[in-house]
């Protein structure tokens, strides 16, 4: 599955990748808020995220940006299955903090979780990552008042971490009452 939104590029990592993913997430103060990837992150971390198999309701992305002399990785997102639930999670890249990339990301991938089936997604950033709280909120998240304690292997305790959730509305059905008024129009051939 590939993505293309306004500026990014969102498309499957390849085992050629792990380098490059290295370089970027080799960084304390993008693991630190992390709950799935391993600290000290290793070549053979990135090695190991870069070939994941991909799952249909549950994809994760490679997030570039591309420019004249090709794309460049700068974070990555997805969806993974949290017990019952669809979880958001991403990360960027320290140099392309605050420019809007991860809620341009956060957008598209939505979109898509949409379009697969799922009615219902949560993420659970740290207590301490107001900006990443603050994407979330910019693309339709709610805080559900819940907390959750989740381990960071970074800061290798567990973490406070409210729970927000967005609802998506199902698609519309184009044989259904939401059909835009078209089925009047439809003759029997």
């Amino acid at each position: 599955m590939f993505i293309r939104s306004e500026r990014l590029f969102l498309r499957p990592g390849w085992p050629e990748d792990w380098a490059e993913l290295h370089a970027l997430i080799d960084d304390e103060a993008v693991v630190r808020n992390l709950a799935r990837a391993p600290w000290p992150y290793g070549p053979d971390d990135a090695k190991s995220f870069s070939s994941l198999a991909q799952d249909q309701k549950h994809p994760h992305f490679f997030i570039t940006l591309p420019g004249a002399h090709g794309s460049r990785l700068i974070g990555c997102i997805g969806l993974a299955q949290f017990g019952a639930e669809t979880e958001l999670g991403y990360w960027l890249g320290q140099p392309f903090w605050g420019q809007g990339f991860a809620t341009e990301a956060a957008r598209a991938v939505l979109s898509l979780a949409r379009a697969v089936g799922h009615r219902r997604v949560i993420a659970t950033p740290f207590i301490d990552n107001t900006e990443s709280a603050r994407v979330l909120t910019k693309v339709g998240f709610r805080p559900t008042g819940e907390v959750r304690r989740v381990l960071s292997p970074a800061r290798s305790e567990p973490v406070a971490a409210p729970v927000h959730a967005i609802d998506l509305a199902a698609p519309l059905d184009c044989d259904g009452p939401g059909d835009g008024n078209f089925a009047g129009m439809r003759r029997a051939a």
